[in-house]
């Protein structure tokens, strides 16, 4: 017999069980395993007039392969995207995020994942640039605020999310105390307000928001707000007279004028003080008061306090007190 041919189907039988246990061998050393990846970049293709608020940037994805094939995989080794070339605007807008791997022999488990994105319309909006004082030091008024930028007057272009644009105003703060005649800040950063509030643009968009320029210079000018005038002292009529069969003859104020300070709008409308009212009751003789000078709010005076004299006399032809 030959040695080849006999018993052809035996040693054909003798010979796969060998392959499958050198593969069951082998397959024990690097069996088929999974691993899961995380913080998995999240890339984007955005038409031209959308734009994605607060868009996930990363996500974790499980692929499947041998274990040797798997030891040098990453969160490189995968790609991530959502393709919203054809998506339409809208606060809950499904979509698929699509997953593939990078490296032959490696599986991504989950190819497609549904999500749910946030995406508005992409629109620009011109906003003119207004400058604010925080604090100015009494005494002092602000007489000019004014943003400069190449474009004038003085405006910056924002472009972002429609939903961001309502109600947007523009501004530069001037943080430092005003207390001189002018003042020049060459760069100052754009502070976006909208509702009152300023508006978070630190917040992720997909793509990100343009604000143009960023800053601006402020130029501001400034001069004392206060001015000073001489003002007459009036006295009041008393509570109550001097005694029965006295009257009063002449009234002196000391002094007869105050100088006041203020605010030129507010000493514009004050020509006289009136002071306050005194007490004669019982009075047979020249009596001196010495009466506190009321001023208005924010306005100071020279003097606190003034003398008034009441000079009391005697009625003509009245009779004597008893005793008199």
């Amino acid at each position: 017999m030959n040695l080849i041919t006999d018993d052809w189907r035996l040693k054909l039988l003798a010979v796969g069980l060998a392959i499958l246990m050198l593969g069951a061998v082998a397959f024990s050393q690097n069996p088929p395993t999974q691993k899961t990846l995380t913080n998995v970049s999240i890339g984007y293709t955005v038409g031209p007039d959308i734009v994605v608020i607060n868009p996930p940037t990363k996500t974790n994805v499980t692929v499947t392969g041998l274990a040797d094939a798997l030891t040098s995989v990453n969160s490189s080794s995968v790609a991530a995207s959502f393709d919203l070339t054809k998506a339409a605007p809208g606060p809950n807008v499904h979509v698929n995020l699509v997953v593939r791997s990078l490296t032959t022999g490696v599986q991504v488990q989950n190819q497609i994942v549904p999500q749910v994105l946030n995406i508005d319309r992409l629109a620009s909006i011109t906003l003119p640039v207004t400058v604010r004082t925080q604090r100015v030091t009494s005494g002092w008024q602000v007489t000019k605020t004014e943003a400069r930028c190449p474009i004038a007057p003085c405006s910056v272009v924002f472009r972002g999310p429609s939903t961001w644009e309502s109600n947007l105003a523009a501004f530069a703060d001037f943080t430092d105390v005003v207390q001189q005649n002018s003042y020049d800040v060459l760069t100052q950063q754009v502070l976006l307000v909208q509702n009152g509030q300023p508006l978070d643009l630190t917040r992720r968009t997909e793509p990100l928001v343009i604000l143009d320029p960023p800053s601006v210079a402020i130029h501001i000018e400034a001069k004392t707000g206060t001015t000073s005038r001489q003002v007459t002292l009036i006295d009041s009529p008393p509570t109550h007279g001097p005694a029965t069969g006295f009257r009063v003859t002449n009234v002196t104020v000391d002094p007869i004028t105050v100088v006041i300070t203020g605010v030129p709008d507010a000493l514009a409308k004050i020509t006289t003080l009136t002071l306050s009212a005194v007490d004669l009751s019982g009075a047979t003789s020249n009596k001196t008061f010495r009466v506190t000078i009321t001023f208005p709010a924010d306005i100071t005076g020279s003097v606190a306090v003034a003398n008034v004299t009441y000079a009391i006399s005697a009625n003509p032809n009245a009779s004597p007190p008893p005793g008199g």
